[in-house]
């Protein structure tokens, strides 16, 4: 078993598309590499994965509910912003990025975020329109202003139809990407 990424805690956000079963196999992945994986899901990422799937393959609670946090005096999104070593996005929807990028804390995902002092990568994915709008770009750019990292989208058959891009990079990117991120 690979475990360069041992003793290292990752909170991997998962928000509201299509691509969010990807998650799965990112938890795995980064799992077996050694990484303590806590996944936080959007509500709308509910409506593609279930949170069990998630909790099976990272041995940890799948958190998805700011007014259903932990049972001891901190909040918990308290507690897990400040446990962790980086903040994973995958994917993360052109909503999350806005909400990112605004300062917005309306759930669990969005308040870790403005908590965590931890380094943030984010992994697009989203219609190739919506990632091409001014306003996602905008957001894009000032993220990667506060030093925020992507994972850039690759280009492919979309969900929607569309053929562009848009599409969540493949596991094997984002994983690499991880790992690249740790070896520094």
């Amino acid at each position: 078993m690979d475990s360069d990424l041992k003793g290292r805690t990752i909170l991997l956000g998962v928000t509201g598309s299509i691509a969010a079963y990807k998650a799965a196999d990112i938890t795995g992945r980064l799992t077996e590499a050694g990484a303590d994986i806590f996944p936080i899901m959007s509500a709308g990422a509910a409506n593609f994965i279930q949170p069990l799937t998630l909790q099976t393959l990272s041995k940890n609670p799948v958190a998805s509910d700011i007014w259903q946090e932990g049972v001891g005096w901190q909040p918990g999104h308290i507690e897990l912003a400040d446990r962790a070593d980086l903040l994973l996005v995958a994917p993360a929807t052109a909503h999350c990025i806005a909400q990112f990028a605004h300062g917005l804390a309306p759930d669990l995902l969005t308040s870790v975020h403005l908590a965590t002092p931890a380094p943030v990568i984010l992994a697009p994915a989203m219609n190739g329109k919506m990632l091409k709008h001014p306003a996602t770009q905008a957001n894009m750019a000032c993220l990667r202003g506060r030093g925020y990292r992507f994972i850039e989208p690759d280009t492919g058959m979309l969900a929607c139809g569309y053929e562009g891009p848009g599409k969540l990079a493949s596991v094997e990117a984002i994983v690499a990407r991880v790992r690249d991120f740790f070896r520094r």
